[in-house]
Order: structure tokens, then sequence, then C-alpha cells
């Protein structure tokens, strides 16, 4: 630890194609849930709520 008294430095923000990469994920996957059908099971134990 130096005595030279400067503040610390901010932390690295990752470049912005690694930003990019994780969004285009992260709408994959939300889109994918979105499309995925309910199953009947469920749909079922839903009507009982009625």
């Amino acid at each position: 630890m130096g005595s030279d008294n400067q503040p610390p430095k901010p932390p690295r923000t990752p470049p912005a194609p690694a930003n990019k990469n994780v969004g285009d994920a992260l709408r994959a996957v939300y889109r994918e849930a979105v499309e995925e059908t309910v199953p009947d099971d469920l749909l079922d134990l839903l009507k009982k709520l009625d």
C-alpha cells in the first residue's frame, strides 16, 4: 500500500461487445421462455382456481 494518497481507480467495465453478447443471450432465453407452451397439468390446475 502506497502513501501517495491517490483515490482508488473505478472498476473496469467490460468492453461493449461483451455487454452485447450478454444482452443477446438474455433476449434469446426470454424469447424461448415466452414461446413455450403451458403444460396441460398446469392449465388444469389453473382452471380449478376459477
